[in-house]
């Protein structure tokens, strides 16, 4: 079989860390998170039309929901003195509104006050601690540790520990346009757009980033991971700032808008998931949250307005497409994916990723088992999902160079204008989802996956996805010729889709379909308890877990394959 992936580890483009943006950034740590503070009370400042009464609103919404959460969903992680604060807030309020002597510009006056100590705290809570020294080691880490648990699985003995047999990236596949990617991060700036399926998916991407020979970049990771002790760990060294998704009031979106769109247009490499959190259902993401990727399209802008009129003041975005035989959350995932979508009718269960141990026990595991991770780098677009070459210059459809910068001029004048860019957005959200289909690729795990779930639907056509997950396992059985049959057939479609460029597959797939099912089945959710897909004693296809079939089912979903049955 043909391996096309990336076997060796690349130079740094910038082999000094001062030259690194994320080091400069951390350098002037407490002036940046000044200018998000002030940049964001100007923002909420325009949002509530420096009306009195709309900005008390905002405050006193604020205060109520963040009093709930401390309240009703508190984290280890979060800041000791989180009750005295919101307190302190609320005295003010209070006093603010029984102070009768106060004019409306002095209450006016006194409310700014009390949003610019909150945009300074969420700044603060938001903002990365990247150290240098720390990165070096978690990098090292990563790789030696990684590197030896694979070693420790495919060479026999003790010395197998310190064997180099075999390196990260003959598991971790890297594939596309990897060389593109590192012209373009020496130009402009890179805002990578991963898939999300794991909590591992930070620290992957953080090394491969790495490999790649790429600075450091800055990302949002979820806030709930840094209640891991090892994750926080991880997180803060890989350049990580935090996202609290428990808090939805528009002073924190704002603020944590505003972080992401200054740091860009600091010059700073980013990454972000687009789809805001974990796939829950499996499925590649269709629909993504707006509010970071409209930062990169206002960093644009911003950059325009400034005169960066070069490829230096151009901000590149890079789809990257994760593909896993399977995933360590996916029983939680897909309960938390029917529980919402079924109107309660499933609960939620415990995450497997809760603690270190059994991170540390999963990561055992998945590096002394045969499967292997694919990250496929797509072709790099600018703000508008126009394809941009090594020298970053954009091109349309018909394959003419453009000017980025005319989608953000009015009278020839570039100029804020709300509407259009969430227009842009939408759009580069489109664009985005088209790549990551395009750059899946397909692996064997997911071929038998979709096939046995689908013949299942085929013989139960009366019953509804729920009534359909609801069927004893030990009732379901597939004849294994008219499954290798239909395994054929899904095959032969999904060559047909990546000859036409809309999808990709995995090397493996290339091989005698009876080895191509044996593989799958092997790997397709190999770690949990329950196997979603087996062979029984009679050697035909049986099923442990019909949630967790229908979750690795979904990998290929979207590609209009169900018509096949």
């Amino acid at each position: 079989m043909e391996t096309e992936y990336i076997k060796h580890k690349y130079e740094p483009i910038l082999p000094l860390k001062d030259e690194w943006p994320v080091v400069r950034l951390s350098k002037n740590r407490k002036d940046f998170v000044k200018k998000v503070a002030e940049s964001s009370k100007k923002a909420i400042l325009e949002i509530t039309n420096g009306q009195v009464d709309l900005l008390k609103e905002e405050l006193e919404t604020t205060l109520y929901r963040e009093k709930q959460r401390i309240k009703q969903n508190p984290w280890d992680v979060d800041p000791e003195d989180d009750y005295d604060f919101w307190n302190d807030v609320k005295s003010a309020l209070v006093q603010i509104s029984a102070d009768t002597t106060l004019s409306k510009a002095e209450k006016k006056e006194q409310y700014i006050s009390i949003l610019d100590k909150i945009t300074n705290r969420y700044a603060e809570e938001i903002a990365s601690n990247f150290v240098h020294s720390h990165y070096k080691l978690t990098r090292r880490i990563v790789t030696f540790g990684f590197g030896r648990l694979l070693n420790a699985a495919r060479v026999k003995g003790f010395k197998s520990l310190f064997s180099n047999q075999y390196s990260l990236q003959d598991k971790i596949q890297i594939v596309g346009a990897t060389d593109e990617i590192r012209e373009l991060a020496s130009k402009g700036t890179i805002v990578m757009v991963p898939t999300h399926f794991s909590n591992l998916d930070s620290i992957l991407i953080g090394w491969i980033i790495s490999v790649l020979g790429l600075p450091p970049f800055i990302y949002g990771a979820g806030l709930n991971l840094f209640n891991i002790q090892i994750f926080a760990y991880f997180m803060n060294a890989l350049g990580a700032y935090k996202v609290d998704r428990r808090k939805k009031n528009l002073l924190y979106l704002e603020t944590l808008k505003t972080y992401s769109s200054e740091a860009i247009q600091y010059g700073a490499h980013s990454l972000f998931f687009p789809g805001g959190t974990r796939s829950r259902s499996g499925m590649i993401e269709s629909k993504l949250k707006m509010g970071l990727l409209s930062t990169a399209i206002e960093a644009q802008r911003m950059n325009y307005q400034k005169g960066l009129t070069d490829v230096g003041g151009k901000v590149f975005i890079v789809p990257v497409t994760i593909n896993y035989h399977f995933v360590l959350e996916a029983p939680s995932l897909i309960q938390e994916y029917l529980t919402i979508t079924g109107q309660e009718r499933y609960y939620r269960e415990t995450d497997e990723f809760s603690t270190s141990y059994k991170i540390s026990k999963f990561l055992v595991k998945f590096f002394t088992k045969g499967s292997d991770i694919s990250v496929s780098i797509g072709k790099a677009m600018d703000i508008m999902g126009n394809y941009v070459d090594n020298e970053g210059n954009s091109y349309d459809k018909n394959g003419r160079i453009i000017n980025t910068q005319d989608y953000f001029t009015y009278n020839g004048k570039v100029n804020v204008d709300q509407q259009r860019e969430e227009e842009y957005t939408k759009r580069l959200a489109d664009r985005i989802v088209e790549e990551f289909h395009k750059n899946n690729r397909v692996f064997s795990s997911h071929l038998v996956a979709f096939t046995a779930f689908q013949m299942i639907k085929a013989e139960n056509r009366k019953l509804d996805l729920f009534n359909l997950l609801r069927l004893p396992e030990e009732e379901i059985e597939l004849d294994y010729e008219l499954f290798k049959q239909r395994c054929e057939e899904v095959l032969k479609k999904i060559l047909e889709l990546k000859s036409e460029g809309k999808v990709n597959t995995a090397p493996h797939l290339m091989q005698e379909m009876d080895a191509l099912i044996a593989h799958g089945l092997d790997n397709v959710g190999m770690y949990h308890a329950k196997r979603p897909l087996i062979r029984n004693q009679a050697g035909n296809i049986v099923t442990q877990d019909m949630n967790l079939l229908y979750f690795y089912h979904n990998r290929l979903h979207g590609y209009e394959l169900e018509k096949l049955f």
